[in-house]
């Protein structure tokens, strides 16, 4: 089953879906900068555009182009920011 994700008023948006392997998310960000919550162990690959994400506790920023990605730890919240919509596939452990 498919679910629609609404974040930022529209500004994030992700259709939920179970991988053959995992749960996931494929979605778009657009321009902006955001907060984003975790609750499980979250695997996040640009798809097309660029993530400049800070980690926590981190202070530099990192970007990641399309093809590139990261992990964040579960129970944690990490910043991204973009000068473009962006889209990205999640994947959630």
């Amino acid at each position: 089953m498919l679910q629609v994700n609404e974040y930022f008023d529209g500004k994030a948006k992700s259709i939920s879906f179970q991988s053959s392997t995992l749960p996931a998310t494929v979605g778009v960000i657009s321009a902006g900068e955001y907060t984003f919550g975790t609750t499980k162990k979250e695997i996040m690959t640009v798809v097309s555009g660029a993530l400049t994400v800070q980690f926590p506790g981190m202070s530099e920023w990192i970007t990641y182009g399309a093809g590139e990605g990261f992990e964040v730890a579960g129970q944690s919240s990490f910043n991204v920011k973009t000068d473009i919509d962006t889209a990205y596939l999640c994947t959630y452990e």
